[in-house]
């Protein structure tokens, strides 16, 4: 699938809008390679920002009125400036309207708007959708409004919209990712420091690729939450030991394993997910910094398989999917990438190796009923950024 151009973005404006576009933002998508569900427990996250991205054109309307066009939903919902109300507003407008709110808060009195969203990043695929949304709406209404908006109070704006408006108690993770990435680099973030370190993706001659499930996940339905909460009943229970412990990233896997017994078999689990997913992480970057692929694939499978026991958040599919990468010769690892329910995988696997993965995945996956599914060869994108102003 080709991906869009500001161009492209542009024209499509003035085709249904009927005049120019005068601001053009674009935020990427992400693939987290390892490090996942450790975000909200103050760990590790190791995501690369993908080449797919959310667009979003606009141009300031004199009536106070937000007429936004979602073009891949074939949807236009309409609200006064700051006045949006969730009850009889498609679910899709709840990312949108928070960062709209959001921002209008810091300019108070900014005009209202023509919007229009095209996005390459496939939604509810766990490649965060909603956070590329979130960023490329808040730099067109920051820069609508005369509002400077960047690094992290950007990233952080669109956390607390998708927090405060879409009601998903989600990490930092994505929304760092999309705005601070760096082309051809992997993006190693520490969730408690909120410092990070870009480290160069040394592949070789090896790819990453991101295989879709076809299944549809949906995080604000209440599992995240409900896993979120086991985790904080571990912290409970591992602070009435040491009262310094403040989050999982506090407590080693050693801990979670000689305390196991006197913790609920859940709350166990969970908490042995998060801290092995932990180690995983910072082993995974020092595998990558050296180029070592053999022990990067094997943390990837391990990760899978603890994601699939440990935190039970992954599926059938997502599983046969990884068991199908697997038994590829070529094929160094894969796992489950996202929040889980469904999305994709994520692989790394030799070049060459990519048809007959795609193959497998048809013959066995596809042929099987499940899906449908489709592969995508990716690299490292940039962050977030104003791509036209007028």
């Amino acid at each position: 699938m080709a991906l869009r151009a500001a161009a492209d973005v542009k024209a499509d404006f003035e085709r249904r809008m009927g005049r120019p576009a005068t601001v053009v933002a674009r935020a990427p998508g992400r693939v987290n390679i390892i490090g996942e569900h450790t975000d909200y427990n103050e760990g590790f996250v190791f995501p690369m920002a993908l080449e797919q991205c959310t667009w979003v054109a606009a141009a300031p309307r004199t009536d106070g009125q937000v007429r936004v066009v979602a073009a891949e939903l074939n949807d236009e919902q309409q609200w006064p400036r700051g006045g949006w109300s969730k009850q009889g507003f498609p679910g899709w407008t709840n990312y949108v309207a928070g960062v709209e709110t959001l921002v209008g808060a810091l300019r108070p009195g900014a005009p209202g708007a023509d919007v229009l969203i095209a996005s390459d990043v496939p939604v509810g695929s766990g490649l965060s959708s909603s956070a590329a949304l979130e960023v490329s709406t808040a730099l067109a209404f920051a820069a609508l409004g005369g509002v400077t908006l960047e690094g992290q109070p950007l990233a952080d704006l669109a956390r607390r919209a998708e927090h405060e408006y879409a009601h998903v108690p989600c990490g930092i993770m994505d929304q760092y990712v999309s705005v601070l990435a760096r082309r051809a680099h992997a993006f190693l973030l520490d969730c408690r420091s909120r410092t990070w370190e870009h480290v160069p993706l040394q592949l070789g001659d090896a790819v990453v690729l991101v295989v879709n499930s076809g299944v549809r996940h949906a995080l604000a339905s209440g599992e995240y939450a409900v896993r979120q909460k086991q985790c904080q009943a571990a912290v409970a229970y591992f602070r009435q030991r040491n009262p310094a412990v403040r989050a999982l990233r506090d407590v080693t896997s050693a801990d979670v394993e000689a305390h196991r017994r006197q913790l609920e078999s859940l709350v166990a689990a969970r908490a042995r997910h998060v801290t092995t997913e932990d180690e995983r992480t910072r082993a995974a970057a020092a595998a990558l910094r050296k180029g070592d692929l053999e022990t990067l694939g094997r943390l990837l499978y391990a990760s899978h398989e603890s994601l699939r026991r440990d935190y039970e958040v992954s599926c059938p599919e997502l599983d046969l999917l990884v068991d199908i990468v697997r038994g590829v010769p070529g094929a160094y690892g894969a796992r489950m990438t996202g929040g889980g329910f469904g999305g994709c995988i994520v692989a790394i696997v030799k070049q060459t190796a990519v048809p007959a993965v795609t193959e497998a995945v048809r013959a066995r996956y596809d042929a099987a009923g499940h899906g449908p599914s489709y592969a995508i060869v990716t690299q490292p994108g940039p962050g977030a950024a104003l791509e036209f102003r007028a």
